[in-house]
Parts: structure tokens; C-alpha cells; sequence
């Protein structure tokens, strides 16, 4: 990332239901920026009280609690796999070495349907 830069990172979504990145939120990064390694957003929460208001109206209070994301490849590349797998198990993921043999066996049947579509159009 550009140190002088004021890019803020802006997290977008498609208006397209069959859009490329499949409801998926992203973030356009300028061609001189890299994507942030962690992100920080606030959740926002109406609590349900009101307060007035400048003009004496109904304001709603809204509580803000801070989070942070952590881009999780960053991680892979700098804990070790013990390290990683604990992170995992800690938001709720399989095991690394799990998460590769499923995804291997979608991969296959995802061949195996293409291939059979192919073949049977032949």
C-alpha cells in the first residue's frame, strides 16, 4: 500500500443477483493499492431507546461496537500450521488439511457432472 495514499478501502456489493462475485461482498482496489490486511468495520446497532434530538425530534440511539477482519491468507503464510488450524477451529472451520480433501472430492464431482454433460451432448 502507498504510504502518502488517503485510499480508504470501500466495501461494495453487486446489484446483479447473477453477478461474478455471487452475492459475495468485494472491494475495487486501485491499480497503485494493495488490499488492506485487515479491515476494520463497525457494527451498528439500534438499541431500541431514543434520545432527543437538535430540534427536540426522535433520535434513535445507535451503539457502535468496533471489529476487525484479518485477511486469513496473510495468516497461512505466517503461523505455522498448528498456529493456523487453531484460528480456524476458533471461528468455527475445519482443520486445514479437512477443508483441502472436501474440497478435492467438490472438485471431482464437479468434473465428473461436466464430463457426463460432455459426453452425453456428444
Amino acid at each position: 500500500m502507498n504510504q502518502n495514499s488517503n485510499w480508504v478501502p470501500e466495501i461494495m456489493y453487486e446489484d446483479d443477483d447473477g453477478g461474478v462475485t455471487s452475492k459475495i461482498p468485494f472491494i475495487q482496489v486501485p491499480e497503485d493499492e494493495e488490499m488492506p490486511q485487515m479491515l476494520f468495520v463497525f457494527e451498528s446497532r439500534e438499541t431500541g431507546e431514543v434520545e432527543p434530538g437538535p430540534e427536540g425530534e426522535e433520535i434513535s440511539v445507535i451503539e457502535l461496537d468496533l471489529h476487525q477482519y484479518a485477511d486469513m491468507a496473510i495468516l497461512k503464510k505466517k503461523m505455522s500450521w498448528v498456529e493456523y488450524d487453531n484460528v480456524r477451529f476458533a471461528l468455527g472451520l475445519e482443520s486445514m488439511g479437512s477443508a483441502v480433501i472436501k474440497g478435492k472430492e467438490i472438485t471431482s464431482n464437479i468434473r465428473v457432472q461436466v464430463e457426463g454433460t460432455k459426453t452425453s451432448k456428444d
